[in-house]
């Protein structure tokens, strides 16, 4: 009897120690899957955030060059309008130059004029006046009168140039030291930043005067 009570003590501690070990196993067990859910939750997390991150980032980029692409869109548009409203001021300066041109009265008081301007611009010395061969033979009976009243005590000489022009004057010191040149294709020259200007402004429904160019 002694012998099976031993027996029988001995199998109990056996299924005790048994039962606690399977609570420790099943304790760290459930520890360990606390663990990974825990650790594969973060990586989600992390995961989750860095294809935010990435999807964000790459729809700036995209942006970004969709808005570059519109600028340059943009940019080309407007240089192509600006030539072309540039090219149809200019072609409207020249044929109200070419209209002047042909005003008996009111175009030899514009050479006039800018005769005057360059008589008071240019050093003193004799000067040569430079026109078209047609307007030399239109001017040859006004020059004396032209000289007197737009340049008062110079030697004036009246000359052709013979280059293709529109009209205007060229004022030269008789020795080459100095000059002005008031040909229409010298001042259009001139006044290239101005009429990309006009253009400018035209775009934005803003026409300026254009007067100056035939008669300022």
């Amino acid at each position: 009897m002694e012998a099976d009570a031993q027996v029988s003590q001995l199998e109990q501690a056996l299924l005790q120690q048994a039962e606690t070990l399977a609570r420790e196993q099943l304790q760290n067990a459930e520890s360990a899957r606390e663990r990974i859910l825990a650790e594969s939750a973060e990586k989600l997390k992390l995961a989750g955030e860095r294809e935010v991150l990435v999807a964000k980032v790459e729809a700036e980029r995209l942006v970004r060059r969709q808005s570059q692409a519109a600028e340059t869109r943009l940019s080309a548009e407007l240089d192509r309008l600006r030539w072309a409203l540039t090219e149809a001021t200019l072609s409207e300066v020249k044929t109200a130059f070419r209209i002047l041109a042909q005003d008996e009265s009111r175009y030899p008081a514009v050479l006039e004029a800018w005769l005057a301007a360059a008589a008071q611009a240019l050093p003193p010395g004799d000067l040569v006046a430079e026109v078209r061969p047609e307007d030399e033979k239109r001017l040859a009976p006004l020059w004396a009168g032209m000289t007197a009243r737009a340049a008062a005590g110079r030697t004036v000489a009246l000359t052709s140039h013979g280059r293709p022009s529109e009209g205007g004057i060229r004022v030269r010191l008789a020795d080459n030291r100095a000059q002005l040149d008031q040909t229409f294709e010298a001042r259009q020259t001139r006044l290239a930043d101005e009429l990309a200007r006009v253009a400018m402004e035209r775009l934005f429904a803003s026409a300026p005067d254009l007067g100056t160019l035939v008669h300022g």
